[in-house]
């Protein structure tokens, strides 16, 4: 197996570990409380499209359309960097897995970025 392969292997590992974590924090919140319970489920369903959409990414039949998807999900985590900072500082919930998911977004957005950078770059 080439050293992309394993890249590719691990950063899909990487991003199914995130939406599994996201899906977790969810579960974990106070959803009885409304405001948690709107921001929760934004989370939910941001934080797991990174996944499924680097999943696309992978499968991509061009690499115009690896960069839209490569795009989308750094976008995607960004969005739940957002959804994990409003519950943990306008909601209160001090959870220390916000920390570390917050964390792991900032990652996986440089990761995509990079990767979208380098693909636009090897296009020309």
């Amino acid at each position: 197996m080439s050293d992309m392969d394993r890249r590719k292997l691990e950063l899909k590992r990487r991003t199914k570990t995130f939406a599994g974590r996201i899906v977790r924090l969810y579960v974990a919140l106070p959803l009885r409380r409304g405001e948690v319970s709107v921001l929760g489920r934004q989370m939910l369903r941001s934080g797991t499209s990174v996944a499924a959409n680097y999943r696309e990414a992978s499968r991509a039949r061009s690499t115009d359309e690896f960069v839209s998807k490569i795009e989308t999900c750094a976008q995607e985590a960004d969005e739940t960097q957002l959804w994990l900072e409003l519950l943990r500082d306008d909601c209160g919930i001090g959870l220390p897995e916000i920390s570390a998911l917050l964390v792991e977004a900032d990652e996986l957005i440089a990761i995509f970025v990079t990767m979208s950078k380098n693909a636009k770059r090897n296009r020309q």
